[in-house]
């Protein structure tokens, strides 16, 4: 897909016919129907400077009475390594476990490497035609990739700098001890532009947890760097994982708040009791889970996880690539399936659940008071053809306009 908007307007600029959500309305105590109206928006250096009366007759950049929502961000996506933009091919039976993927990546990725730039760009559009300005992004870090992925990312990141933006987390895709690539994480956790040390599955990979762990934690904690780990373990080994990842977080209070655990599929199978335990102590920890959301036989506490104050952040993962045949790189269709999957029926659950696709901002408060958008918010928005962030969810509506930072794109 094509980069699918033009730029409008950047700089110091205003909105009019700008349809913000104002307040929900009530029945006998329930929610049941939001309040909207058509507000002025003023933008400056990339930042909402007022929001205002509406005034139809300004000379602003008139957009039409859509709704305007927070951009949406994905926060667990692998831009590097997309089939996207390539002939279709669907999931092989072939390969059935994660070292069976480690040995066909070592196959493919030189050959993949080669058009890597396009390939991501293709990837950053097509989740920009649904709204996503923002991306925490993986890239392989293995002895068959050496820093050629993080360069290529880098490419069509830069390629994309005013639409779009991104934080990297160092992946060892290929395990730390299983193949070489200590010296290359070494390597890659000097570089400013990599903001998270990853990690994958330290039992079943590389056959020690804490010896994965200690050398992952110690090295975010030299360069200042979070954590962001994939743990595909469920059963003991996995939850072992958890907790000794939470224990360090305990010990190095600077890493609370910026150490997630990927995935974290041992948490879908558990008890009542035990889910309510390992919430708390994600909690004291300040250790936070990104999911993509997984419904085939694990589905993801989210709710208790959320009700404990664990920080829950949600992204496609894999998008149509040889790891999986699925994710459409749209966060609404996230929200959506998240309102599904847990019985997020009604006006005010459906407008909560919007908060999965903007990370935690919402336009209306629990007691329906205007909280976004505010002089000072990022000018980060999205502009969809819904009457609320309620339909918007239900429905995945789609997205008209995209603005990164004060730069708008319309659609063309």
């Amino acid at each position: 897909m094509q980069f699918p908007y033009q730029l409008i307007a950047k700089g110091t600029y205003s909105l009019k016919n700008v349809r913000l959500e104002t307040g929900f309305e009530y029945d006998e105590g329930q929610v049941t129907g939001t309040k909207t109206g058509l507000f002025n928006v003023e933008i400056k250096n990339g930042k909402i400077k007022a929001v205002k009366a509406n005034d139809p007759a300004s000379d602003a950049v008139d957009v039409k009475g859509f709704l305007m929502l927070p951009a949406f961000k994905d926060m667990h996506v692998h831009l590097d390594k997309t089939l996207y933009g390539l002939p279709w091919q669907a999931l092989s039976p072939k390969r059935k476990t994660v070292k069976d993927m480690i040995t066909y990546e070592q196959e493919i990725i030189p050959e993949l490497l080669k058009t890597s730039v396009d390939r991501a760009e293709q990837l950053i559009s097509l989740l920009q035609h649904y709204g996503t300005h923002f991306a925490r992004t993986h890239f392989n870090i293995d002895p068959t990739s050496s820093l050629q992925s993080l360069e290529n990312l880098e490419k069509a990141i830069g390629n994309k700098k005013d639409s779009f933006r991104a934080e990297l987390v160092a992946f060892p895709q290929h395990g730390l001890y299983y193949t070489d690539t200590v010296p290359l994480m070494k390597e890659a956790a000097q570089l400013e532009s990599v903001g998270f040390i990853g990690g994958l599955d330290p039992f079943s990979i590389d056959g020690n947890i804490e010896k994965v762990l200690d050398f992952t934690v110690q090295l975010a904690l030299d360069h200042k760097k979070g954590i962001d780990i994939h743990l595909h373990e469920a059963g003991a080994s996995g939850m072992k994982t958890i907790n000794y990842l939470i224990d360090k977080t305990i010990e190095n209070p600077e890493l609370q708040g910026k150490t997630f655990v990927s995935h974290a599929f041992a948490l879908g199978h558990l008890s009542p009791k035990e889910t309510v335990q390992i919430a708390e102590r994600l909690a004291e920890g300040k250790v936070g889970i990104a999911s993509s959301v997984p419904f085939r036989g694990t589905i993801m506490p989210i709710p208790v996880l959320k009700k404990h104050g664990v920080n829950v952040l949600i992204g496609n993962d894999n998008v149509q690539d040889y790891w999986s045949t699925f994710g459409s790189g749209n966060m609404l269709q996230k929200a959506n399936l998240i309102a599904e999957l847990y019985g997020y029926e009604t006006e005010f659950e459906l407008s909560r659940t919007l908060q999965f696709a903007t990370q935690n901002i919402l336009p209306l408060d629990e007691k329906g008071q205007q909280q976004w958008p505010k002089a000072g918010d990022d000018a980060s928005v999205v502009f969809t053809n819904a009457s609320c962030s309620a339909e918007a969810v239900a429905r995945i509506s789609g997205i008209k306009a995209l603005a990164n930072s004060g730069n708008l794109f319309w659609r063309s």
